[in-house]
């Protein structure tokens, strides 16, 4: 027996007998041949095999019917189709995708690289010079009232409830309350000032309480120098704008500001209702932001595009910055008005503009107005349509009442006042344009014309705008009284001048048109004309440096010189009379051409020549006699450069137009001092200057004395050009220096003299004006002395011929004169019977 059998592994007998039993039953009901299976597959195939051949023939002999395969067909195209368009929609949908996604990346790109950037092109601003308050002032009330009206300050009846930019006079003076200012030097607040003055002087200044104070009053905005494009405005930031304009803003132009992402739907609706009920356009749907994108970076077409891009910009601003910066930028950009050729941008500027006071110190109707003037500035211009710029001022109070901005009792208040409008813009593009043209020149040494033009520089110039008041007024009513009493032909006489400070040569007067306002030739700066005698006092400072004194005596007869050509020259005096021998001094103070060339010819042509140039005239001149008498052209600037030597107590100074210059951001650039080369010295310029005082005293200018007090004891020169085609007149006292020239420009005769055209004009001018005596500083070296000329010996004031005069000691002759009290008697009894 096997393992497996004694281990039991083999089933048992009875239980395989079962299986079989099984097996017999299941064979009954299936057959388990092992052959069956084959045989029946074996059918199955053969009779498949029959019905395919069966169709087959059936096809070829009868055509089947194709509705079933058709309809299939159809609907495969079709789902193909839909298929197709689906791709083609979803590629276009892509490409759309990404060329809008480029479109904002590229709008996107647009908003931040000019927000984010230097926004806008600010021009720069020039002011006057500040007018200073110190005890000794020489400084009238008179003047002081017109700076303060030029900054448009507000007089008042109380000194005791003034505001900042209000002044009130009072028995002693004046009380101002000033706005502070940001100085090249330092920043100052608003103060409360006053003013106590005594002829024509301030006696005492007292500052916020307090006594013996050096004050100034913030200087007058006098013009700009503009971009290309003549925006213009006055950059301002949030916290300085009233918190009255900015809710009246919001409630007119955008109540949800605040809420929106930069395009208000809410809005869109209520202006598409507003619209559809007025029947026509009445109101706008456009946020501050889409106005601001509109302004800033969109132009004002009218289009569906240009809608678009306004709507896609705004959601970019918006998502980028904070709604204050946005406000900020609006407050700043937006047109509100049109000054000549220059457009009037920005709150800031509107307020200057319209009003002639700074943003802080609107009321609540002025702020009314220019937040109406936001919806059309041309259609509410207050100054061309007053009636509808108040009615379009009345509707915003009404939705500042109704937003809550205002209460009722502030509306009742002020909706019946005036507009408030200045007459005249006190920011004009320049109210000065031949200063602004000297302003410029210089200005062009050290900057770029595009930086002038567009990085918000502040310069503060010399101009003094009272002197400049001054100037302008008499030389048009001189000119008209010329007029009226030569004729018509003087309609076209013509004048410039201009007005320094007698010590600095700072420029605080220029004219250079008969018409102030007028923009073109400048003859202030480029009218070259013959000066005539103004060049006498070269030719004597000359002879003086060499040791001729006042009391020598010269030739005046007639001469002959002749020339290098060959060519005799001939100078005769004006009136065509010789006066023989005479002194110095007095053919300077009577201007004898026949006793100047004889000097001139002493001295030398070269020497003279050379010494107009060391006075500060850059120019090669004529080396010809005729030169002694004024054969040389220069401007009324450059004659001006050569008397500031002779004013400056010898001391030479370019004539400056700028005091410092300042960056938008307050930060100094650059300060322009004073540069001063002693070029005389103080011994002759003492003489010259007696000298000259001589000539308005004695002299050809003594008519001078008609308009100013003899107390001034100012000097100067006439001249007067060949054929009298020009007049001249320069003169200076302690306080400034004037020269003048009047004529035609095509040159023809005047029958005008320096004495009779250019010295009213420059005497008057000088009377309009507070100032201090001529009173130069005389020299240790220097004295006065009586002096006979013909003994050229020391006399006593009762001699005959005797002349006082100052004299350097080592000049002062050691004889003495024969005149003795005999003589004195005799010419006290003579001079009863004269």
């Amino acid at each position: 027996m096997s393992s497996n059998e004694s281990n039991g592994n083999k089933p048992p007998r009875k239980k395989k007998a079962a299986r079989k039993k099984a097996a017999r039953k299941k064979a009954a009901v299936k057959p388990s041949s092992k052959k069956a299976p084959v045989k029946k597959k074996a059918a199955a195939k053969k009779k498949t095999a029959v019905k395919k051949a069966a169709a087959k023939k059936t096809v070829a002999k009868k055509p089947a019917s194709k509705k079933p395969k058709t309809s299939n067909s159809k609907s495969k195209v079709a789902v193909n189709k839909r298929r197709s368009m689906l791709r083609i929609l979803g590629q276009v949908a892509l490409l759309f995708t990404l060329i809008m996604g480029g479109y904002l990346i590229y709008l996107d790109a647009v908003i931040q690289s000019k927000f984010e950037g230097k926004r806008w092109q600010i021009p720069a601003k020039v002011f006057s010079r500040p007018l200073e308050l110190f005890a000794g002032a020489n400084v009238s009330q008179e003047q002081i009232e017109y700076e303060l009206q030029q900054l448009n300050y507000r007089r008042k009846k109380d000194p005791n409830t003034l505001k900042p930019g209000n002044y009130a006079r009072t028995d002693s003076g004046l009380q101002i309350r000033t706005r502070g200012f940001d100085f090249w030097d330092a920043t100052e607040t608003g103060s409360n000032i006053s003013v106590d003055l005594k002829a024509n002087a301030v006696d005492d200044v007292i500052v916020n309480g307090k006594g013996d104070e050096i004050a100034r009053l913030e200087p007058v905005l006098v013009g700009g120098i503009y971009p290309a494009h003549n925006e213009d405005r006055v950059l301002v930031t949030l916290d300085q704008v009233p918190s009255a304009l900015i809710g009246a803003l919001l409630a007119v132009e955008d109540r949800e500001f605040y809420e929106h992402w930069g395009v208000s739907v809410r809005g869109i609706a209520r202006a598409l209702f507003a619209n559809i009920k007025a029947g026509g356009l009445r109101q706008g749907g456009s946020t501050l932001t889409q106005q601001l994108v509109k302004n800033f970076y969109l132009s004002s077409e009218r289009s569906l595009t240009r809608k678009i891009n306004e709507a896609l910009m705004a959601l970019l601003l918006d998502f980028h910055y904070e709604k204050d910066d946005i406000l900020e930028a609006y407050l700043n950009e937006v047109y509100l008005g049109q000054a000549g050729q220059r457009a009037i941008h920005g709150f800031g500027l509107a307020s200057l503009f319209y009003f002639g006071v700074p943003l802080r110190e609107l009321e609540v109707q002025q702020i009314a107005l220019l937040v109406g003037i936001v919806k059309g500035a041309s259609w509410y211009d207050p100054r061309r349509n007053p009636e509808r710029a108040k009615e379009r001022r009345t509707q915003v109070l009404s939705l500042m009442l109704d937003q809550g901005e205002i209460g009722q009792a502030e509306f009742d208040r002020v909706k019946n006042k005036p507009l408030g409008v200045i007459k005249k813009p006190v920011y004009v593009d320049e109210r000065y344009p031949a200063f602004m043209n000297l302003v410029r020149q210089q200005l062009k040494q050290d900057y770029r014309d595009e930086d002038l033009r567009s990085e918000g520089l502040r310069i503060f110039t010399t101009i003094d705008p009272y002197a400049q008041h001054q100037l302008e007024k008499t030389i048009a009513k001189q000119l008209r009284s010329v007029e009226r009493y030569q004729g018509e032909k003087y309609q076209t006489l013509q004048a410039a001048s201009i007005f320094t400070s007698a010590n600095t040569g700072e420029v605080v007067a220029l004219v250079g048109d008969k018409n102030s306002q007028y923009k073109g030739f400048n003859r202030a700066l480029r009218a070259y004309r013959p000066i005539g005698s103004l060049i006498k006092p070269v030719v004597y400072l000359s002879a003086l440096e060499k040791g001729y004194t006042l009391a020598s005596l010269l030739k005046d007869e007639p001469i002959e010189i002749k020339t290098e050509n060959g060519e005799l020259w001939r100078p005769d005096n004006f009136e065509k009379v010789s006066h023989g021998e005479v002194i110095l001094q007095q053919a300077l103070a009577h201007s004898y051409n026949q006793a100047t060339a004889s000097l001139a010819m002493d001295v030398g042509i070269e020497k003279i020549a050379d010494r107009v140039v060391s006075l500060g005239v850059e120019k090669d001149l004529p080396k010809v006699p005729a030169l002694a008498l004024g054969a040389v052209s220069l401007s009324p600037f450059e004659v001006a450069t050569l008397y500031q030597t002779f004013a400056a107590g010898g001391f030479y100074t370019p004539l400056r137009s700028i005091r410092s210059v300042m960056n938008a951001e307050g930060k100094p650039l650059q300060r322009y001092g004073i540069d001063v080369e002693k070029r005389i010295s103080p011994e002759h310029t003492y003489l010259l200057t007696a000298a000259l005082q001589e000539v308005v005293t004695q002299g050809t200018a003594k008519t001078a004395k008609r308009y100013l007090s003899e107390g001034l004891k100012v000097a100067g020169k006439t001249g007067t050009s060949d054929d009298q085609r020009d007049a001249w007149f320069a003169g200076w006292s302690g306080s400034y220096l004037g020269v003048v020239w009047v004529g035609f420009d095509d040159n023809l005769k005047t029958e005008l003299t320096g004495a009779t055209g250019a010295l009213p004009i420059w005497a008057q001018t000088m009377a309009g004006l507070t100032q201090v005596p001529l009173k130069p500083i005389q020299p240790e070296s220097v004295d006065w002395y009586w002096i006979d000329p013909k003994e050229v010996a020391r006399s006593k004031p009762h001699c005959d011929g005797a002349v006082f005069v100052p004299m350097i000691e080592s000049t002062v002759p050691t004889k003495k004169s024969s005149c003795s009290e005999t003589g004195r008697v005799f010419n006290w009894i003579r001079k009863l019977f004269d």
